[in-house]
């Protein structure tokens, strides 16, 4: 599932789903711009893709600000930072660990949990992935209680 329909699709975002997908879809795209083929040795500009990646970035926030969702923003700073980190210590195929988990969080709230997990992937802990991905099944899953 894209981070973006995952996001979109917690109880957190029922109000106001096409504006939270249309909002992590712009993040994401400005994550594609700045890491995936748009930075390619045979891309077209990778200069003026990263730039343009940047202006994806903030309509995306902007969007989820416009909905004064700051925990949303939050969560999408998150994944950003956590990327760039991931890139940069070539760690990259965590990178989709940390778009769901932070969609998850969107969707559904953060928890201890995501959090914790989120801060072994800062803490370059080899088991932040399982982590992560444990933690996103974990805040998905129905409460017993209602």
């Amino acid at each position: 599932m894209k981070p973006e329909d995952l996001a979109a699709d917690g109880p957190r975002a029922a109000r106001h789903a096409a504006r939270v997908r249309a909002a992590v879809a712009a993040v994401r795209d400005g994550y594609d711009r700045h890491y995936g083929a748009h930075q390619a040795p045979d891309a077209d500009d990778p200069d003026l893709a990263l730039l343009d990646g940047d202006r994806r970035y903030a309509d995306g926030l902007a969007q989820l600000a416009a909905l004064g969702d700051l925990p949303a923003i939050a969560e999408l700073a998150d994944a950003i930072s956590l990327c760039a980190q991931v890139h940069a210590e070539r760690r990259a195929e965590i990178a989709g660990a940390v778009w769901t988990a932070s969609a998850a969080a969107i969707g559904w709230g953060a928890t201890p949990e995501l959090e914790a997990a989120k801060a072994r992937v800062r803490a370059s802990d080899p088991a932040a992935p399982a982590a992560l991905r444990d933690a996103v099944s974990n805040v998905r899953r129905p409460s017993r209680h209602g």
